[in-house]
Formats: C-alpha cells, sequence, structure tokens
C-alpha cells in the first residue's frame, strides 16, 4: 500500500439515493470539491448519523462496543483508508497500533468510517478510488439519460 497516494477526506455528510432509497455516506475533500459517495447499509448508516449528531445512547451499539475492546486493550486506530473500488464494492482498511506494532484488518469502508468517527481516526481515500468513482457516477449519469430518454421514446413522447 505504500505506493499508492491517498487523499484525506472528512464525512460530508449522510443522504439517500432516490432511487434506490439506499444510505449513502459523502466522503469530501475539504480543500476541493472532490466527494466520494458509497452506498452503505442502513445499520451502518444509523451508525455514522447517530456519531455526526453526537446521539448519546443508553447501551454500547457496535462500533461503540469495538472502540471499547480496542480503548481497554491498549490499541489505537491510527486511521482508515478506503483501498479499493471493484465491480462496484468498496474495500478499506483499518490501521490500528497495539503493543508498537501497526495491524491492517480489512473493513467495509462503512464500519471503518462509523469506528474513525468514534476514535477521532483520520479518514484517507486512495487516489485511483476517486477517479474510478467519479468516472462510475459519469457512466450512471450517461445511462440515466439514455433510460429515460428510451422511456420517452417508449411513451411516445420523444420529439426530434
Amino acid at each position: 500500500m505504500k505506493d499508492k497516494k491517498f487523499r484525506e477526506m472528512i464525512v460530508g455528510g449522510l443522504t439517500v439515493d432516490p432511487y434506490t432509497n439506499t444510505p449513502i455516506v459523502i466522503l469530501k475533500d475539504p480543500e476541493s470539491e472532490d466527494v466520494l459517495p458509497i452506498w452503505i447499509g442502513f445499520f451502518e448508516a444509523s451508525a455514522i448519523a447517530t456519531q455526526l449528531e453526537k446521539v448519546k445512547l443508553a447501551r454500547p451499539m457496535t462500533h461503540d462496543l469495538m472502540k471499547n475492546i480496542l480503548e481497554t486493550l491498549g490499541a489505537k486506530v491510527l486511521r482508515i483508508e478506503v483501498t479499493e473500488l471493484k465491480e462496484n464494492t468498496y474495500y478499506a482498511l483499518i490501521h490500528i497500533e497495539l503493543d508498537g506494532k501497526v495491524y491492517e484488518i480489512d473493513s467495509r469502508p462503512s464500519d471503518a468510517i462509523a469506528l474513525a468517527l468514534r476514535t477521532g481516526a483520520s479518514i484517507f481515500v486512495n487516489e485511483e478510488v476517486l477517479e474510478k468513482s467519479k468516472q462510475s457516477q459519469v457512466q450512471s449519469e450517461e445511462e440515466k439519460t439514455l433510460d429515460e430518454l428510451l422511456e420517452q421514446v417508449d411513451e411516445g413522447t420523444y420529439k426530434m
């Protein structure tokens, strides 16, 4: 991983995909207009939202439990990285230090982000992932435009 370039990003917020009703976490580069939308599950969205909104729950949820276990063992979350985008699936690593040794733990980005928010760890995204995501977003917009055009043709409402 040392040869890859990473960019630090922050959680810009949560939204919902209007087509699929699926939650999306938006990672944002605070120094540019670059964003990385990642489609996530409802439970992970809830975990991220409660932390962003500083909601205090009576009992620890899963990501709070992870944080508590790591702290109890004396481990520290150094950073998380969104490392890859393959076949519309994002991959991440959580970098944890324990007893002077650094471990890289495979993770879904949503879980890694939820943990990073709880521990204050920085969030990094591989530059290649940002580029692939931009290409995917352009293709997706082109597909939506084509789908809308085909619908108009099928309905007989498209005029040349």
